[in-house]
């Protein structure tokens, strides 16, 4: 719990606040994120157009500082000035006079001292020009410079003046024109006016334009919201970690793009994408992927089953579990349901013999309710005599109730005499009683409600253990005997076919066999074992 109270990472907190919670929609959130990329382009294109225009501000006062520079270096009362070198106050308000018509904030003149001769304060008159910019002009340069002076920082162009107005004479003195900074950031400010209009529309455009993408976007997802996708992968996750059958998605060009945790052991691989035909060929060989049930595909040489359903715009699922195991919960169900109609068979016969015994004993003929009794015990230890040397419990109960529910079927159900089978095959005891309860039930269906007869014989030998049913039913039909023993194969409709399937997959297991043949108008079924040492170790030995 105090994880889920410790505060937001900056970073996160500071996401929530700029681009909104998980109230906001996914459209607020995407328009907000394309406005503040398109403020940040902005304000980054304004800082770099600064620049630039703060550059191009500089070179525009510069060129005219130093034109009006050349222009009162040429004046006859300015040269005169410099050359006697000492302050002139007619000079000082002619020059003065001229800073109107160049715009300029100062014109200063200077001897070749460097001191001041005019300035647009009377009382700096006389001192030194300050700058430090004052060499090149006094060697006979022109230049054009940033520096600070008394008035503040300025851009300046400074021009010699020469003796006699003519150039290549005698330096005499400096003229020197400036530009306080304000008006360079004046005009920067101009130039950035002028682009104000085209950033506010880039600003529209961009909102618009996020807008609709973002209309498009939700489209794409359904209507989705980021939390609500988030939320259906933490589902599907779990989904897939709780199923016990392999979950693969495929899309539309034959690439696995999905694995779940049991498909990834069944197939070998996690990795994602991957063709299919690289992960599973012997699903991608399949001539079609549309909708089909319990589809069985060999699967690095064992047989699955698989449920294919397409995807919309191409693709499909598939999932898939190991033949052996759906034949195992099948063979569990049936075994199930076959004790229940033993213990229902059971259930109706002794009550119908409890309502004979109780009707003879009301009408008082009480020899004739001893004689059923004594019919009844006589045919049940004839029976249990019968099966006095099968030593496996669960396969004589369920020989037990076999013989109830033939007697409710109207069936004649015997053990052959003489059956017998040792301690030995109790450890194979669930295979057994999954074969004989399927075989018995197949031969009730055969006679199909009509008198008739069953036969069960039990054996062993040195070699193993047999086991026969018999019954006096017509016999399997040709079209299904060719595929008896194949998952599907039935005469009794849909949905049915799957118990000697699994009877003869779980035999094969244990290295046995299950055949079926006509002998003397009886319908046959053999079931043969190896002895359980001898089939363990050969398996070992395979």
């Amino acid at each position: 719990m105090a994880a889920f109270l410790r505060p937001l990472p900056a970073r996160l907190a500071l996401g929530h606040r700029l681009l909104g919670g998980p109230g906001v929609g996914l459209q607020g959130r995407l328009v907000r994120l394309h406005l503040l990329v398109l403020c940040a382009m902005t304000a980054l294109l304004v800082l770099v157009q600064t620049v630039q225009a703060y550059g191009q501000a500089r070179q525009r006062l510069g060129e005219r500082a130093l034109t009006t520079s050349r222009l009162v270096s040429q004046l006859p009362l300015v040269y005169r000035g410099a050359e006697s070198g000492g302050p002139n106050p007619v000079l000082n308000t002619l020059v003065n006079g001229l800073l109107d018509e160049s715009g300029a904030d100062f014109i200063v003149v200077g001897n070749r001292l460097g001191l001041r001769l005019s300035h647009p304060l009377p009382e700096r008159l006389g001192q030194p020009m300050e700058g430090g910019d004052n060499a090149q002009p006094l060697s006979g340069q022109e230049v054009v410079s940033v520096a600070r002076g008394s008035l503040g920082l300025s851009v300046r162009g400074k021009v010699p003046v020469w003796a006699g107005g003519q150039p290549g004479t005698r330096v005499v003195g400096v003229v020197s024109t400036g530009y306080l900074m304000p008006q360079a950031w004046n005009l920067v400010g101009s130039a950035l006016l002028s682009l104000a209009p085209w950033f506010l529309l880039a600003l529209a455009l961009g909102t618009a334009g996020a807008s609709w993408a973002a209309r498009r976007l939700r489209a794409e997802i359904l209507n989705l919201e980021p939390e609500q996708i988030a939320a259906l992968v933490r589902q599907q996750r779990a989904v897939l970690a709780a199923l016990r059958e392999g979950v693969i998605a495929v899309s539309a060009p034959g690439v696995v793009t999905l694995i779940s945790d049991r498909a990834a052991e069944m197939l070998g691989s996690r990795q994602t994408p991957a063709l299919l035909a690289g992960v599973w060929p012997e699903l991608a060989l399949l001539p079609g992927q549309g909708r089909q049930q319990n589809l069985e595909v060999d699967l690095r040489g064992q047989p699955v089953l698989v449920n294919i359903e397409p995807l919309e715009g191409g693709g499909f699922v598939a999932g898939f579990r190991d033949r052996a195991e759906a034949l195992a919960l099948a063979e569990e169900l049936t075994h199930a349901r076959g004790f229940v109609d033993v213990l229902r068979a059971q259930t109706h016969e002794y009550q119908n013999r409890l309502h004979v015994l109780s009707g003879l004993l009301q009408l008082g003929r009480s020899e004739e309710a001893l004689g059923v009794l004594n019919a009844e015990i006589h045919s049940d230890a004839q029976f249990r005599q019968l099966l006095r040397d099968v030593q496996v419990p669960r396969l004589v109960a369920l020989l037990a109730g076999k013989r109830e529910r033939a007697q409710e079927l109207g069936i004649e159900f015997q053990v052959a005499e003489g059956s017998s089978l040792s301690p030995v095959w109790e450890r194979h005891a669930d295979t057994l009683v999954t074969a004989v309860g399927n075989l018995t039930e197949n031969a009730f269906e055969a006679l199909g409600g009509q008198p008739g007869q069953v036969t069960v014989l039990i054996g062993e030998d040195p070699e193993g253990m047999q086991v026969e049913v018999e019954d006096s039913g017509p016999g399997v039909r040709p079209e299904v005997a060719a595929r008896l023993f194949t998952r599907g194969a039935s005469s009794k409709g849909e949905g049915r076919g799957y118990g000697l399937a699994g009877v003869m997959a779980r035999i094969q297991v244990l290295g046995g066999d299950v055949r079926h043949t006509r002998r003397g108008g009886l319908t046959v079924f053999q079931v043969s074992l190896p002895v359980p040492g001898r089939a363990v170790s050969g398996r070992g030995a395979a």
